[in-house]
């Protein structure tokens, strides 16, 4: 299970170090792709293989399950987590997400995202208020 917020900063060759506690959970290759509310979703490969029979299984004919689908899948990238523990975030998510040098990465059950740092901030200063709301809605 990936777990915890991480800050790291990202080099000038667009790499990030991975949490060490997430490697093992996440495998040798990785996938990036575009996830919601201007983060990046972050998981192991066989995360990702599951997503896409979820997807599988979905009626073609519906407009929305085309759409999130062509994004989510042509926005995604595979990467080798080197011998340092870093991935490399390809430039064009890095744009997509607003990324800047500074990342917080947070461990979100069986997927991790990837935020900038200011924007991860602001997201959470707006929903950390309606915490127990939201659980009330969900009924956790």
């Amino acid at each position: 299970m990936l777990l915890g917020e991480f800050r790291h900063s990202l080099d000038s060759k667009g790499r990030v170090f991975l949490p060490s506690r997430w490697r093992e959970e996440l495998g040798e290759i990785v996938v990036i792709t575009q996830g919601l509310d201007r983060c990046l979703f972050l998981m192991g490969k066989p995360r990702f293989e599951d997503w896409a029979q979820r997807f599988d299984e979905l009626p073609v004919e519906r407009k929305d399950a085309r759409a999130y689908s062509r994004i989510f899948f042509a926005k995604a990238s595979e990467e080798q987590v080197d011998g340092q523990g870093r991935i490399t975030i390809p430039a064009n998510l890095r744009e997509l997400a607003g990324l800047g040098k500074e990342l917080v990465l947070s461990g979100v059950s069986r997927r991790a995202e990837i935020w900038d740092r200011g924007l991860y901030e602001t997201y959470q200063g707006n929903v950390v208020e309606r915490y127990e709301e939201i659980a009330e809605t969900l009924q956790l």
